[in-house]
């Protein structure tokens, strides 16, 4: 059985698998529990000066059979004095020693703020800090979150005041509201982070409720922006992860979360360079348990590619991973169509027909009665759309056809024009 041990900036883990921070890890009732059921770790809800939180706070988008595709929320940082937060912080660790217990934090941008909450926090025994510069909403109208966030020098100012008196890792949590996370992910390592972390929720409306023209979630009759995650956000968050990860002026450890729903999510993110994961919408859709899921899947996936260690696969897509300017203009796929397989809906057809290059005919077969769908191969681009359609899996595939020509990317051909 493959091991599934991680040492992540220095803290060790039993497995990848974290608790994000977030409502899941809001006391020591429920971190104990998620440790119970198998998690390797946790990130503790954000704590900092008490607030006040409205009632009506989560809204989720379904499509179909599909629950829980995106989430939304209103909710603060903990709304629970820090007394209480720190109490259950040191009973919690010392109940499971072995599961890295990481603090979240966020307080106004000020050096005595941050050396008070970092002293107070570390003495009750914690693996490591969190600096919460991603939250969009609420916190962010008070210059804290990702009003800190999206400013690459109060980033490093705030790490640094930080690593004056931090005697854990300390992680910087960034924000995807923003242009580049690079350069606030480089602002991190200046300050002297020793890791980051990516993504914190997306700045959304979640939408408008069609009888009462309300947004959701609403209170008394409004509606505030809120912060997005769940499986959709996935693709936002591996491209960050990925990016941050190619950039050698950051060279930091990444702690990936945003999406990850599945453990096949979570090797595609070990792939692109998370050394840990983090986990928030599945397990409140699903519960703690759902980390039984993730573990066994993973484990197997590892058996079944002779992988020893899950330490093995972080960062090892990374270098595939590259500009639009380094591909290979050279190369092309087609699509062929399996005639056994189809069942003539003509979905393909008609997406090729309408939105994309017109390249499938309907080609009468005699000894059927039946259409058959053929895709003129000089004229097809390999977009790849008929295959996303398709409602049979494997009946469209993707072909690489030679071309004959050797690998020329655009970066070349500019190049060779000056």
């Amino acid at each position: 059985m493959a091991d599934l041990r991680i040492t992540f900036a220095g803290i060790e883990s039993p497995n990848p698998f974290w608790l994000a921070s977030a409502p899941p890890t809001n006391s020591g009732y429920q971190v104990q529990r998620a440790f119970e059921a198998g998690w390797g770790g946790a990130v503790w809800k954000t704590l900092g000066e008490p607030v006040l939180n409205v009632s009506s706070r989560y809204a989720a988008i379904h499509r179909g059979s599909q629950r829980v595709l995106g989430f939304n929320n209103i909710e603060l940082i903990s709304d629970r004095p820090l007394e209480d937060n720190l109490r259950e912080i040191a009973e919690t660790k010392k109940r499971f020693p072995r599961n890295p217990l990481i603090v979240s934090l966020m307080v106004q941008p000020k050096q005595e703020a941050w050396h008070e909450i970092v002293k107070r926090v570390e003495a009750v025994g914690v693996d490591g800090l969190e600096l919460n510069f991603g939250c969009p909403h609420g916190m962010a109208e008070r210059g804290m979150g990702s009003a800190s966030g999206q400013q690459p020098d109060l980033v490093r100012q705030q790490t640094e005041w930080v690593k004056e008196v931090a005697q854990t890792p300390v992680i910087v949590k960034l924000t995807p509201n923003i242009t580049d996370i690079r350069f606030t992910a480089r602002a991190a390592r200046q300050g002297g982070a020793d890791a980051v972390s990516m993504i914190n929720t997306i700045n959304s409306l979640m939408g408008v409720d069609l009888d009462t023209w309300l947004p959701y979630p609403h209170v008394d009759g409004k509606g505030a922006h809120g912060g997005y995650c769940g499986p959709a956000v996935k693709p936002i968050a591996l491209n960050m992860v990925a990016e941050c990860a190619r950039d050698r002026q950051i060279g930091l450890p990444i702690s990936g979360m945003g999406g990850i729903s599945t453990w096949q999510d979570a090797v595609e993110f070990l792939l692109m360079g998370a050394g840990s994961l983090q986990v928030c919408t599945a397990a409140m859709h699903h519960g703690f348990r759902v980390v039984e899921d993730m573990k066994d899947g993973l484990s197997r996936y590892l058996d079944q590619k002779g992988i020893a260690s899950v330490s093995e696969l972080v960062g090892k897509s990374v270098g595939t991973y590259s500009d639009w300017g380094d591909l290979n203009l050279n190369y092309k796929v087609v699509a062929r169509i399996n005639p056994d397989t189809c069942i003539n809906c003509n979905k393909c057809y008609i997406s090729c027909e309408d939105t994309s290059h017109q390249c499938i005919d309907r080609v009468p077969n005699p000894d059927t009665g039946r259409e058959l769908l053929v895709v003129r191969e000089d004229d097809c681009v390999g977009c790849n759309l008929c295959s996303i359609v398709c409602p049979v899996e494997n009946t469209i595939q993707m072909v690489q056809v030679p071309t004959g020509k050797p690998a020329y990317s655009w970066n070349q051909l500019q190049a060779e024009v000056k």
